[in-house]
């Protein structure tokens, strides 16, 4: 797999991939989120590629104290080949270079297959409560 920054025209081809992978939700519309993100670090978002087919994506970002990745994402039918780690790994990187202590992610506490593709790349589950209210409706 081929890691690079997304593109524009990959927009309908990701938003499939999140949906193929049950990412999307009916309160946030994927189509803004990509627009939000292509103004905020458009460079900590970022596709992979199998044959020129993308299969895989990650949006990153960092606030100056902490790291987060949302929708990542590996084709169903390329799950389990280790593409989710490398993608992964990019993320880390990148988010290191920028100078990022501690990277944040949040997955539902239903999902325990991600919960532990995540406990096998070493990450904890913290002593937190993750509170949000949306400020800007999407539905």
């Amino acid at each position: 797999m081929e890691i690079r920054s997304f593109r524009e025209n990959d927009r309908s081809t990701v938003i499939a991939l999140w949906e193929a992978c049950g990412l999307t939700r009916p309160w946030n519309d994927p189509n803004s989120d990509i627009s939000r993100k292509l103004h905020v670090q458009p460079e900590l978002f970022f596709v992979g590629e199998v044959d020129g087919k993308v299969v895989a994506s990650a949006m990153a970002g960092y606030d100056g104290h902490r790291g987060s990745v949302f929708y990542l994402a590996v084709s169903p039918e390329h799950q389990h080949r280790g593409f989710g780690q490398i993608l992964m790994l990019k993320v880390e990187d990148a988010l290191t270079a920028m100078g990022c202590p501690k990277l944040n992610i949040v997955v539902r506490s239903s999902n325990k297959q991600v919960l532990a593709f995540y406990r096998h790349l070493g990450y904890a589950v913290d002593d937190v409560v993750s509170m949000g209210k949306r400020l800007i409706p999407d539905a």
